[in-house]
C-alpha cells in the first residue's frame, strides 16, 4: 500500500455524530474530502442537513441522541442497511458545567454524566456491535487535556473525560481480537461552540492561550488530522490510546521562562 493510500478514506463508510458544528463539523468536511462517505448525524436535524450539503461528495445527515442507546442503535444500523457495513464512527459531543464541586446541583452532575459517560457509553456499544461482527472498523471519541489536568470548576468535566478514555481502552480491549480499534482524540484548547463563553473573556481567552506553547487557541479544523489519522488504515496498529492535540500544553509546566533561557 502506497503512503497516501494509508490515509486515503475512499469507499470508507464513516457516522460522525456532532457534526453539525465544531470539530465535528470540521471533521465531517475533512472525511468527504479524504473520500470517506459520510453521514453526518447530530441532535440538530437541520445544522446536521446544513453541514452534509456543505461537505458534499454524496454527504447524507441523520439524527441521534446519544443519550438514547435505541437512538443511536437505530441510526447506526440504518447506515448499515443502505451501504452494507460501519467502518468509522467518531463521537465528538459533550457538555460542560462550570462549577466548584461544593456548589454542584444532583441535576447538573447527572446531565454531565448523562451526555458524557452514558452517551460515549452507548456509541460504543452501537459502534461495537456492528463492527466486531464485521470483524473491521474504527472507533474514536473525543476526550481531552482535562483527563489528566484539572482547574477549579472542572472537576466532574475533568472525570467524564478520564472516562471516555477509560471506556476507548476498556472497548480496545475488548474489540481488538475481532479486529476493531478504539482511540481517543486529546484536544486542547479549540475555538468552538462550546468554548465561547471563554471566549467572552478576555482576560480567560488569553490565559488559556498563554498556557500552551504556541501562544494560541486551536481552531476546530485543527483536530481533523488526529482524528482522521486514526480512523485511517495509517493507524492500523494504533488501539486503546490518545492522541493530544494540545500545542504543547500538556508538556509546558508553568509560564514563567527563567532569566537568560
Amino acid at each position: 500500500m502506497s503512503s497516501n493510500g494509508m490515509f486515503d478514506l475512499t469507499g470508507k463508510i464513516a457516522a460522525i455524530i456532532g457534526g453539525a458544528s465544531g470539530i465535528g463539523e470540521a471533521v465531517t468536511l475533512g472525511a468527504v474530502k479524504m473520500g470517506a462517505t459520510v453521514t453526518c448525524l447530530d441532535v440538530k436535524a437541520d445544522a446536521a442537513a446544513a453541514t452534509a450539503a456543505k461537505a458534499g461528495g454524496g454527504a447524507t445527515s441523520g439524527v441521534v441522541d446519544i443519550t438514547d442507546a435505541a437512538s443511536v442503535n437505530a441510526a447506526l444500523d440504518a447506515i448499515v442497511a443502505q451501504h452494507g457495513r460501519l467502518d468509522i464512527v467518531i463521537c465528538t459531543p459533550s457538555i460542560n458545567v462550570r462549577k466548584k464541586i461544593l456548589d454542584y446541583q444532583g441535576e447538573e452532575l447527572a446531565r454531565v454524566l448523562n451526555v458524557n459517560i452514558s452517551g460515549n457509553f452507548n456509541v460504543l456499544q452501537a459502534a461495537g456491535r456492528i463492527m466486531t461482527a464485521q470483524r473491521t472498523g474504527s472507533i474514536v471519541l473525543f476526550s481531552s487535556i482535562r483527563s489528566l489536568v484539572v482547574e477549579p470548576g472542572q472537576s466532574v468535566y475533568s472525570a467524564t473525560k478520564a472516562g471516555i478514555l477509560q471506556l476507548a481502552r476498556g472497548a480496545a480491549c475488548e474489540f481488538g481480537p475481532y479486529g476493531v480499534r478504539v482511540n481517543c482524540v486529546g484536544p486542547g484548547v479549540v475555538e468552538t461552540p462550546l468554548t465561547a463563553p471563554i471566549k467572552a473573556n478576555a482576560d480567560w481567552y488569553n490565559a488559556y492561550a498563554a498556557k500552551n506553547s504556541f501562544n494560541r487557541w486551536a481552531q476546530p479544523e485543527e483536530m481533523v488530522g488526529p482524528t482522521l489519522f486514526l480512523a485511517s488504515d495509517a493507524a492500523s496498529y494504533v488501539n486503546g490510546t490518545i492522541i493530544y492535540a494540545d500545542g504543547g500544553w500538556l508538556a509546558q509546566d508553568g509560564r514563567f521562562t527563567p532569566p537568560g533561557m
